[in-house]
Protein backbone atom coordinates (compact mmCIF):
# COMPACT_ATOMS: atom_id res chain seq x y z
CA UNK A 1 0.00 0.00 0.00
CA UNK A 2 1.33 3.68 -0.87
CA UNK A 3 1.06 6.52 1.44
CA UNK A 4 -1.03 9.32 -0.03
CA UNK A 5 1.65 12.35 -1.64
CA UNK A 6 0.14 15.29 -0.28
CA UNK A 7 2.65 17.49 -1.61
CA UNK A 8 2.70 15.98 -5.15
CA UNK A 9 -1.50 16.18 -5.40
CA UNK A 10 -1.27 19.62 -4.41
CA UNK A 11 1.94 20.29 -7.41
CA UNK A 12 -0.51 18.06 -9.85
CA UNK A 13 -3.37 20.57 -9.03
CA UNK A 14 -1.50 23.92 -9.87
CA UNK A 15 -0.46 22.40 -12.90
CA UNK A 16 -3.96 21.75 -13.80
CA UNK A 17 -5.00 24.99 -12.78
CA UNK A 18 -2.33 26.62 -14.42
CA UNK A 19 -3.14 24.85 -17.51
CA UNK A 20 -7.25 25.65 -17.03
CA UNK A 21 -6.40 29.43 -16.65
CA UNK A 22 -4.48 29.43 -20.04
CA UNK A 23 -6.85 27.77 -22.43
CA UNK A 24 -9.80 30.32 -20.46
CA UNK A 25 -7.70 32.56 -21.09
CA UNK A 26 -6.47 32.01 -24.41
CA UNK A 27 -10.66 31.31 -25.75
CA UNK A 28 -11.47 35.58 -24.14
CA UNK A 29 -8.52 36.40 -26.98
CA UNK A 30 -10.18 34.64 -29.21
CA UNK A 31 -13.23 35.91 -29.03
CA UNK A 32 -11.77 39.43 -29.23
CA UNK A 33 -10.30 38.50 -32.42
CA UNK A 34 -7.34 40.63 -31.59
CA UNK A 35 -4.81 38.89 -33.67
CA UNK A 36 -2.61 38.47 -30.89
CA UNK A 37 -1.23 35.10 -29.19
CA UNK A 38 -0.77 34.82 -25.58
CA UNK A 39 3.00 34.87 -26.01
CA UNK A 40 2.59 38.62 -27.39
CA UNK A 41 -0.23 39.95 -25.45
CA UNK A 42 2.65 39.29 -22.59
CA UNK A 43 4.80 41.02 -24.37
CA UNK A 44 2.64 44.03 -24.69
CA UNK A 45 1.75 43.79 -21.21
CA UNK A 46 5.27 44.13 -19.98
CA UNK A 47 6.05 47.14 -22.93
CA UNK A 48 3.16 48.87 -21.18
CA UNK A 49 5.25 48.88 -17.65
CA UNK A 50 8.25 50.51 -19.07
CA UNK A 51 8.79 54.47 -18.95
CA UNK A 52 10.33 54.86 -21.83
CA UNK A 53 10.56 52.34 -24.60
CA UNK A 54 12.81 49.33 -24.18
CA UNK A 55 15.51 47.46 -25.92
CA UNK A 56 14.31 43.68 -26.70
CA UNK A 57 17.14 42.80 -24.59
CA UNK A 58 15.13 44.57 -21.41
CA UNK A 59 12.14 42.28 -22.82
CA UNK A 60 13.87 39.35 -22.77
CA UNK A 61 14.93 39.27 -19.76
CA UNK A 62 11.80 40.84 -18.13
CA UNK A 63 9.91 38.18 -20.02
CA UNK A 64 12.82 35.37 -18.65
CA UNK A 65 13.28 34.05 -23.04
CA UNK A 66 15.67 34.38 -25.32
CA UNK A 67 16.41 37.69 -27.40
CA UNK A 68 15.59 35.42 -30.68
CA UNK A 69 11.87 35.11 -29.01
CA UNK A 70 11.37 38.88 -28.19
CA UNK A 71 12.32 39.63 -32.05
CA UNK A 72 10.24 37.07 -33.34
CA UNK A 73 7.14 38.65 -30.93
CA UNK A 74 7.72 41.77 -31.80
CA UNK A 75 7.97 41.23 -35.62
CA UNK A 76 4.80 39.88 -35.74
CA UNK A 77 3.23 42.77 -33.30
CA UNK A 78 5.06 44.76 -36.11
CA UNK A 79 3.09 43.32 -38.61
CA UNK A 80 0.03 43.62 -37.23
CA UNK A 81 0.93 47.55 -36.43
CA UNK A 82 1.04 47.14 -32.52
CA UNK A 83 4.48 48.06 -31.92
CA UNK A 84 7.16 49.87 -33.81
CA UNK A 85 11.07 49.72 -33.41
CA UNK A 86 12.12 53.29 -33.10
CA UNK A 87 16.09 54.06 -32.72
CA UNK A 88 17.33 54.78 -29.60
CA UNK A 89 18.44 58.92 -29.47
CA UNK A 90 21.44 58.07 -27.60
CA UNK A 91 23.11 54.85 -29.28
CA UNK A 92 22.27 54.77 -33.31
CA UNK A 93 23.16 50.63 -33.13
CA UNK A 94 20.22 50.24 -30.83
CA UNK A 95 16.65 49.64 -31.38
CA UNK A 96 13.87 50.25 -29.32
CA UNK A 97 10.33 49.01 -28.84
CA UNK A 98 7.65 51.04 -28.44
CA UNK A 99 3.71 51.13 -28.54
CA UNK A 100 1.51 52.39 -31.40
CA UNK A 101 -1.80 53.82 -30.52
CA UNK A 102 -3.54 50.54 -31.97
CA UNK A 103 -0.67 48.69 -29.38
CA UNK A 104 -2.20 50.69 -26.20
CA UNK A 105 -6.42 49.92 -27.46
CA UNK A 106 -5.13 46.35 -27.96
CA UNK A 107 -4.05 45.91 -24.27
CA UNK A 108 -7.25 47.75 -23.52
CA UNK A 109 -8.78 44.52 -24.87
CA UNK A 110 -6.35 42.47 -23.55
CA UNK A 111 -7.47 43.95 -19.95
CA UNK A 112 -11.14 43.07 -20.79
CA UNK A 113 -10.40 39.85 -22.28
CA UNK A 114 -8.04 39.09 -18.45
CA UNK A 115 -10.72 40.25 -16.69
CA UNK A 116 -13.29 38.27 -18.16
CA UNK A 117 -11.37 35.12 -18.01
CA UNK A 118 -10.58 35.87 -14.29
CA UNK A 119 -14.21 36.13 -13.87
CA UNK A 120 -15.56 32.71 -15.12
CA UNK A 121 -12.92 30.80 -13.21
CA UNK A 122 -13.88 32.78 -10.46
CA UNK A 123 -17.19 32.34 -10.77
CA UNK A 124 -17.52 29.13 -8.25
CA UNK A 125 -15.81 30.79 -5.25
CA UNK A 126 -17.88 33.12 -2.66
CA UNK A 127 -16.44 36.30 -2.06
CA UNK A 128 -14.81 35.35 1.24
CA UNK A 129 -13.45 32.37 -0.80
CA UNK A 130 -11.69 35.02 -3.46
CA UNK A 131 -10.25 36.69 -0.83
CA UNK A 132 -8.61 33.78 1.19
CA UNK A 133 -7.69 32.86 -2.07
CA UNK A 134 -5.98 36.20 -2.97
CA UNK A 135 -3.81 36.17 0.29
CA UNK A 136 -2.54 32.42 -0.47
CA UNK A 137 -1.74 33.47 -3.92
CA UNK A 138 0.10 36.75 -2.79
CA UNK A 139 1.95 34.36 -0.12
CA UNK A 140 3.06 31.63 -3.13
CA UNK A 141 4.29 35.02 -5.45
CA UNK A 142 6.38 36.71 -2.38
CA UNK A 143 7.38 33.31 -1.37
CA UNK A 144 6.49 34.38 2.45
CA UNK A 145 5.91 31.03 3.23
CA UNK A 146 9.53 30.22 1.89
CA UNK A 147 11.20 32.84 4.75
CA UNK A 148 9.36 31.23 7.66
CA UNK A 149 10.61 27.86 7.17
Amino acid sequence: MTTPDPEGLLAEQLLRLTRRVHRIQKRHLEQRDLGVTPAQSRLLRTLAHYGSPPRMTDLAERLEVVPRAVTTLVDGLEAGGKVRRVPDPANRRVTRIELTDEGRATLGELRGARRSAAEEILAPLTEKERQVLGVLLDTLIDGDAAQRC
